[in-house]
C-alpha cells in the first residue's frame, strides 16, 4: 500500500442486513485497509448480540475503529463519532493504510464528511405550537427530507426538534467539512424481500441467541433502561420484556416490524447521498465482492 492511498477514504453504505460488513472486510482485506464504523449502537461496549456486531473471531484480523469505543453509560454523539473519526484517519494517514468505513448511521458519516452547522438555541414558544400538532413528520418531509427519513415518525421530541433547527436556519451555516480526501462511496442495494425475509429471521434470532440475556446483564450493571443505547432497536424490547410489558412473541414481532421500517429509511437516506455506486446484491455474495473490488481498482489508478 503506497502512500498516496492515505488521501483515499471508502465509505459502504447501504440497509441494515445488507451484508455491509462483510463487504467493508473484503476491500479492507484486499487493500491493506483499516476498518471505522460508524453505527451508532455498535460504538458501545457490550452491546453486541442486539447491533449485529461483527465477532472478534470473524474480522480477519483487520483493525476496527470506533466498534466497542465507549461505555454505553456515554451519550456518543454525531458530533462526538467526527471527532473521534478524524483522528483516526489521522493515525491510519501515518500508517498509510487505507481507511474503510462501514455502518448504517448515515447522519454519522455525514457529519464526518460535511461537517455540523452550529444547532440554535431553543424556541419554547415554537416548541408549545408544534407539540399540539399531528402532522410533525410530514412537516418535516417538507422543510428537511434527510432529516425526516433518520427520525421515526413517532419520535415527536426528535421531529419537533428537527422542525425547529430547519426553521431558524434560513440559509445553510457555514460546515467545516473532511478535507485532503478523495472518497469513494459504494451502496448496497438488496432486493426488498429478500432483504425482509433476512430481517425477519435475523431479528427472532437474536432473541434466541441470548438478546435477552444480554440486556438483563447490562441493567444489572448499572446500564439505565433510558441509556442511548438501550433505546435503540432491540434492546428497547428486551427491556419490556424485562420488565412484563411484551410477551416475547410480541417483542418479537416489533423488532421485526420496525427494523424492515429502519432499513426502508435508511435506503431513502442514503438515496439522497451523493455520488454513491450502487450495487445490486448482498454484502457477502462473491459477484458483488468483486465488483466492488473492480470499483476500488478503478477508483485507486486514477489517483496515480
Amino acid at each position: 500500500m503506497s502512500q498516496l492511498t492515505s488521501s483515499l477514504l471508502i465509505a459502504v453504505v447501504g440497509p441494515t442486513g445488507s451484508g455491509k460488513s462483510s463487504l467493508a472486510l473484503a476491500i479492507a482485506q484486499a487493500y491493506g485497509g483499516e476498518m471505522i464504523n460508524f453505527d451508532s449502537v455498535q460504538v458501545y461496549r457490550g452491546l453486541n448480540i442486539g447491533s449485529a456486531k461483527t465477532p472478534p473471531e470473524e474480522r480477519r484480523g483487520i483493525p476496527h475503529h470506533l466498534l466497542d469505543a465507549v461505555s454505553p453509560l456515554e451519550d456518543f454523539t454525531a458530533g462526538t463519532f467526527a471527532a473521534r473519526a478524524r483522528e483516526c484517519l489521522a493515525e491510519m494517514a501515518g500508517r498509510g493504510a487505507l481507511p474503510v468505513l462501514v455502518g448504517g448511521t448515515g447522519f454519522y458519516l455525514r457529519s464526518l464528511l460535511d461537517g455540523l452547522s452550529p444547532a440554535p438555541a431553543g424556541n419554547p414558544e415554537l416548541r408549545r405550537r408544534l407539540s399540539r400538532s399531528r402532522a410533525l413528520h410530514r412537516f418535516l418531509r417538507r422543510l428537511d427530507a434527510g432529516a425526516a427519513a433518520r427520525i421515526h415518525p413517532n419520535d415527536r421530541q426528535k421531529l419537533i426538534r428537527a422542525i425547529e433547527v430547519a426553521l431558524a436556519v434560513s440559509s445553510p451555516a457555514p460546515r467545516k467539512g473532511l478535507e485532503g480526501y478523495r472518497v469513494l462511496k459504494i451502496g448496497l442495494n438488496p432486493d426488498r424481500a429478500q432483504l425482509y425475509d433476512r430481517l425477519n429471521i435475523r431479528s427472532k434470532a437474536m432473541f434466541a441467541a441470548g438478546l435477552v440475556e444480554e440486556t438483563r446483564a447490562l441493567v444489572e450493571s448499572g446500564v439505565p433502561a433510558s441509556a442511548k443505547g438501550l433505546q435503540s432497536l432491540g434492546y428497547k424490547q428486551a427491556v419490556a420484556l424485562i420488565e412484563g410489558r411484551m410477551s416475547l412473541e410480541e417483542a418479537i414481532e416489533d423488532v421485526q416490524t420496525k427494523t424492515r421500517q429502519y432499513a426502508k429509511r435508511q435506503m431513502t437516506w442514503f438515496r439522497h447521498e451523493k455520488d454513491v455506486r450502487w450495487l445490486d446484491g448482498f454484502g457477502e455474495e462473491a459477484e458483488v465482492q468483486q465488483r466492488a473490488l473492480r470499483i476500488v481498482d478503478g477508483f485507486l489508478a486514477s489517483d496515480q
